[in-house]
């Protein structure tokens, strides 16, 4: 009976999304970390935040909730490839050089100790001498 109402309540309403989860958790961070160090506007923000996901999952706007969705899985999955980016060059930084081109700023990976060599962009085909 309860579960039947709350489905029909819950039509034509957004619900919960990856955005509404980041801010959840991030309110919940935030109020863990105002109890331990008493700040106060830290526990404000993090109910306001918390009031800001029940304001998204009660929504009829369904259109503007989802542009906002997409809007953060954009900056989200450019953060993430940021870090794996960052991940790889840190992993081969023994047996591998990074350089960027100077025309298109495409990112090359050349061997490590070549001496000084020719580097082509495959992108641009612009040659760049470099010490490796």
């Amino acid at each position: 009976m309860i579960r039947q109402w709350l489905r029909n309540f819950m039509i034509g309403r957004y619900g919960v999304d990856q955005l509404s989860i980041a801010l959840m958790i991030g309110s919940v961070i935030l109020g863990i970390f105002s109890s331990f160090k008493h700040w106060y506007f830290l526990s404000i923000l993090s109910s306001a935040l918390m009031f800001y996901v029940i304001f998204r999952t009660y929504s009829r706007n369904i259109n503007r909730r989802w542009q906002e969705n997409a809007y953060f899985m954009n900056v989200w999955q450019r953060a993430k490839k940021s870090v794996s980016l960052q991940k790889q060059r840190f992993r081969d930084r023994a047996s591998y050089r990074y350089f960027t081109c100077p025309n298109c700023h495409q990112t090359l990976r050349v061997p490590k100790g070549k001496g000084r060599i020719c580097i082509t962009c495959p992108k641009c085909k612009t040659e760049l001498i470099r010490k490796t």
